[in-house]
Order: structure tokens, then sequence, then C-alpha cells
């Protein structure tokens, strides 16, 4: 071997080996970098922090807010739809979906879902949509039924309407 691929050898198994305790260098500059309630926190252009990306809301936040989706409310769903168009191209479109909550199931869990019906040219429709799936955009109340029931399943068969109570914004 030369005397170059000898301290090439040398420098690489010396990089590789990691000490065993760090230095007391080592754990001066991590303190020093660490922000402590004396020291004001300033930041300079080498130092700046990244900007965080705006983050979609988590799926407890979203439960909270579908806490006061109850049965007997008419709701208009916001749903994401993703179609191709004649080139082949991906485009997400939001369809809008009003009806009466007829039940509501699994409370304020992940997997919660209602159960959203309404006629259309004289047929019924139900839609199953759970509440923290990122295709269901926003679930805007529309008006307030009044009703003594959690699961509003004799709707399917009655031909009479709910009466309405007014619903606060």
């Amino acid at each position: 071997m030369t005397e170059e691929n000898k301290q090439t050898d040398e420098q690489a198994t010396a990089a590789t080996a990691a000490p065993a305790e760090p230095t007391a260098d080592v754990t001066a500059e991590t303190t020093a970098a660490e922000p402590t309630a004396e020291t004001p926190q300033t930041e300079t252009a080498t130092e700046a922090a990244p900007a965080e990306p705006i983050q979609e809301q988590t799926p407890e936040e979203k439960t909270a807010v579908y806490t006061n989706i109850v049965p007997g409310m008419t709701v208009r769903v916001h749903q994401k739809i993703r179609e191709l168009n004649a080139k082949g191209e991906e485009k997400e479109r939001i369809q809008v979906y009003e009806g009466i909550i007829i039940s509501k199931r699994h409370g304020s869990e992940i997997g919660a879902t209602i159960t959203v019906r309404k006629i259309s040219h004289g047929i019924g429709v139900e839609k199953i949509f759970p509440l923290n799936s990122p295709n269901v955009a926003n679930i805007e109340p529309v008006k307030q039924a009044r009703v003594r029931r959690s699961k509003l399943y004799f709707l399917r068969s009655w031909k009479g309407r709910l009466k309405e109570v007014f619903l606060n914004k």
C-alpha cells in the first residue's frame, strides 16, 4: 500500500469510530443552543427555523367540531369527489349532499359515522358518511327537527313530516 492509501484508511476508520462519551465541547454546544427562560430567543438569518406547513385538523379536533350533529338534523355534507377528465387528468370537486340524519353511530370515536337520507326524484337515497374521512370537507347544519329517538329508521316508510325546531347559528 502506498502512503496515501494508508492515510485515507486511517481517516475513514477515525471518522466511523464514535466516542463512547460526549466530550465537554459537544455538551457545551448543545446546552448553549437550547433556549432557556432567562435568555431571550433570537433568530438570525443563519439560525432561522423553517416555516412549518399548515397542518390539517386531527381526527380528535374534527370530531369535536361534529359533536353538535344529531339525528333529526337536516345537513349539507360537502364531499370531495375525485374523477378523471377526458384527457386522463385527475380532478377534484366538491359535491353537496343534503338530507336528514337518521342515525349517528360510534359517538366520538375515530370511526364515527352518520347516515343521511334524502328523497331524490321520488326515490329514497341513503348515504353513510364517516365523520373523520378526508373526503368529507364540511358538514353544514341547515335545520333541526324535534325527535325523541336516536335512530330514525321509521322515516324510511313514513310519509309525514317532522316538526321543525329553530336552529341557533
